[in-house]
């Protein structure tokens, strides 16, 4: 099976929109913790699905780790712990949400970190000169200088936004801590530390490589080679989010919510309805003290929702890495733009951009025209590429 840009960006776009899509079973969620939710999300995410999925594609998936860890115990590790590091960046990037909205704070955290996570393994193997002399490799680099402008774009709609809207169409869209300076610091950090997921995949090469191999041996389609690697770059992050859950879950006393005891919901799951203990009826006190059986079976459900879908966007990103050709770093601009485009027709479809000017509303189409334009541009490049390969092997 061999190099298919155009494909590799279809199961691109199909991996962002469930990584967009990822935070609206949140919204569902009644009276539980952000802690709660998060952890229950992150077994499902981390753990479950990845494991479940590689199993049932990937024959012999233990066997396959097992190989890898005997012959490239450095790869297994170097990629947990990249998971890890990329853990911190998911945490703080749920914070990024809360205080700049689904379209926003996905627009300036992914941009950032699709600039980290894009160029530094090219920088790190020693190909960026190489890249850069090359037409087609000129034209990736050129799609991703147009996706962090889309990113500018977007970050000046969000300042105009903040001019804008009054308090009372944010809380209309579940804005209420909507907060540009400190949504913007944390949504750096959170970019930075995000890119190390990239870097874990890059480290879990050998690891795909061995499944690969398997796959070819085995009859299998050999677009499955990256879920090996997912299922080690996840344990990572599961470990960094499980620790800092863990640690919020006793310090605030949540662990009954588990089974019923009502909590609050600081990420603003959903917006305020009287589902939320800040405003309650005050004669429900059986309300009050319980959540009902079904309301707790439909908050386990929403939640692990969420972190199905969530991992449905690097089920896709594997598969769509694969058919990228050589030049395979680019994937990350791909994914991180597809990712972007939908955060933003979601955050339009709820009407988080409800109350802005004209002037606002054009800087977001702008912002989203040029993030499918960089899409485009990417794997236009790497379609180049694939048939300059195909060309030198013919000969």
């Amino acid at each position: 099976m061999g190099s298919n840009p155009f494909l590799g960006v279809i199961y691109h776009w199909i991996g962002g929109f469930a990584s967009a899509t990822n935070f609206i079973p949140f919204r569902g969620i009644k009276r539980w913790s952000w802690e709660i939710y998060w952890l229950i999300q992150g077994v499902a995410a981390w753990l479950i699905a990845p494991i479940v999925l590689a199993g049932l594609l990937v024959p012999d998936l233990f066997q396959v780790l097992h190989t890898a860890y005997a012959t490239k115990p450095h790869a297994i590790w170097v990629a947990v712990l990249f998971g890890m590091l990329w853990g911190v960046g998911g945490l703080t990037f749920g914070l990024a949400i809360r205080y700049l909205g689904i379209a926003l704070g996905y627009a300036i955290a992914l941009g950032l970190c699709t600039a980290f996570g894009t160029l530094v393994p090219p920088i790190y193997h020693g190909q960026l000169n190489t890249i850069a002399h090359e037409r087609s490799g000129q034209i990736i680099l050129l799609g991703i200088l147009i996706c962090l402008i889309a990113v500018a774009v977007n970050g000046a709609a969000g300042l105009s936004k903040e001019r804008e809207i009054t308090p009372e169409e944010k809380a209309e869209s579940g804005e209420r801590d909507f907060s540009f300076v400190k949504g913007v610091l944390i949504a750096i950090g959170a970019g930075f530390m995000s890119s190390f997921f990239a870097f874990g995949l890059d480290a879990g090469a050998p690891i795909g490589a061995i499944a690969k191999a398997h796959l070819i041996e085995t009859g299998k389609p050999e677009v499955f080679q990256n879920l090996p690697v997912l299922v080690v770059v996840l344990w990572g992050g599961f470990a960094t989010n499980f620790v800092w859950s863990m640690i919020l879950i006793f310090r605030n006393r949540s662990f009954a919510q588990f089974t019923g005891t009502p909590g609050s919901n600081p990420m603003r799951a959903v917006a305020t309805s009287g589902d939320t203990l800040m405003d309650f009826d005050a004669s429900d006190i059986a309300g009050l003290s319980r959540l009902s059986s079904a309301t707790l079976v439909r908050n386990y459900l929403f939640a692990a929702l969420a972190g199905v879908i969530w991992y449905f966007q690097f089920f896709f990103y594997s598969m769509g890495q694969t058919k990228m050709g050589r030049y395979d770093f680019s994937s990350w601009t791909l994914h991180m733009a597809s990712i972007i485009i939908f955060a933003t027709l979601w955050g339009l479809a709820l009407k988080e951009w409800k109350g802005t000017s004209r002037r606002t509303k054009t800087l977001v189409t702008c912002g989203l025209m040029l993030l499918i334009g960089s899409t485009l541009v990417v794997g236009y490049g790497n379609y180049l590429k694939a048939m300059e390969t195909t060309i030198q092997a013919s000969r």
